[in-house]
């Protein structure tokens, strides 16, 4: 069996070639995908050939968010069939590392992830129309759900973990600093937890619009209009808690200035080392918290999704087929009217 694959040889060198495709062994299924989203990692893979000290070393399949059909089984496999919708979670953590047997999956010292360079050889993703993965990285799906929008449980995921990281929301402020695609899950689910308010910021007007359809009661584009939030530092600040989502300096300063003493700081975006206002943090005493990937949070994004409770459509602004990978990857890029792109494969037609 044969499957075309989007496989990145380096620095802005995209391909879409030919493999083939092996029948699933003890374990294992083998899927058609339908819907693959572009993280910004897989940006980073193209535009730069790595993301910091990760570097590109050998070829490799982006991808890790994504959606498909069950095709067939391996022997041993229960609890799907042939023809099923799953979601498929990219995060494979070895279970017997110390921080594994901690409960802290998302720490494994051995953890395996979709489309990551950072080990060698590196870990081959999910950008393909029809791939072989563990039976227990398939969630099933409701009959009829939208594949499309289940291609989006794993940011989704990541943004659930975030919010578990900062506590209660229900009754709070919430700032989010950054309106791409985390953002704008991180303001859907403070919207949906019961925030009495969700105020969003960013550079570009069209995303910080879908940060509205997702739940934020107000955005403020802080490169035409960052006078708006000078009334958000008064008295030592306004917000209960901020999800940063950006990583840039600019933003961290303007969430913890606006944060009022005991806040909280969810640092969610991610960069190098970044300038941060300690002074700040320490006078209102601010929590500042971490927080990376996730763990059962992705069932429970499956579950948000296909329930209705958490609508991700309207940040998914654009569809290419796979075959079109380079002009994804640009609209994707151009966050002036980009928030989720998403690769269509062979099985988009069932999606």
């Amino acid at each position: 069996m044969k499957t075309r694959v989007c496989r990145l040889y380096g620095q802005n060198d995209l391909r879409i070639e030919t493999d083939d495709v092996a029948a699933p062994q003890e374990g294992e299924v083998l899927l058609a995908i339908a819907a693959g989203g572009i993280c910004g990692s897989d940006m980073h893979y193209v535009s730069d050939g790595g993301i910091g000290t990760i570097r590109v070393r050998e070829p490799i399949i982006l991808g890790h968010e994504a959606s498909g059909h069950v095709l067939s089984l391996g022997p041993g496999v229960t609890g799907l069939a042939a023809g099923d919708g799953v979601a498929i979670n990219p995060s494979r953590p070895c279970g017997a590392c110390s921080y594994c047997a901690e409960g802290l999956p998302m720490h494994c010292l051995e953890m395996r992830f979709s489309g990551s360079a950072m080990r060698l050889p590196h870990e081959q993703g999910l950008f393909r129309d029809k791939i072989i993965v563990r039976a227990e990285q398939c969630i099933r799906l409701p009959q009829g759900a939208d594949l499309g929008a289940v291609a989006c449980a794993e940011p989704l995921a990541v943004c659930l973990h975030a919010a578990r990281m900062a506590g209660e929301i229900a009754g709070k402020r919430v700032l989010v600093t950054g309106a791409g695609p985390i953002g704008s899950l991180c303001a859907a689910i403070a919207a949906n937890a019961g925030a009495a308010e969700v105020v969003v910021t960013d550079l570009q007007d069209a995303v910080l619009e879908v940060a509205r359809q997702m739940g934020a009661t107000r955005t403020i584009n802080v490169a035409r209009d960052g006078d708006e939030m000078e009334r958000y530092n008064a008295d030592k600040g306004y917000f209960d808690l901020a999800f940063e989502c950006s990583a840039a300096a600019p933003a961290i300063r303007t969430a913890v200035m606006a944060l009022r003493p005991r806040g909280v700081l969810v640092q969610v975006g991610v960069a190098g080392d970044t300038p941060m206002p300690v002074n700040a943090l320490v006078g209102k005493e601010i929590r500042l918290q971490g927080t990376h990937r996730f763990h059962a949070e992705f069932s429970e994004a499956v579950e948000a999704i296909t329930s209705g409770r958490i609508d991700v459509r309207p940040m998914i602004t654009g569809r290419y087929p796979l075959e079109q990978a380079t002009e994804a990857f640009e609209a994707a890029a151009d966050r002036s009217r980009s928030v989720k792109v998403h690769l269509e494969f062979a099985d988009a037609a069932s999606a």
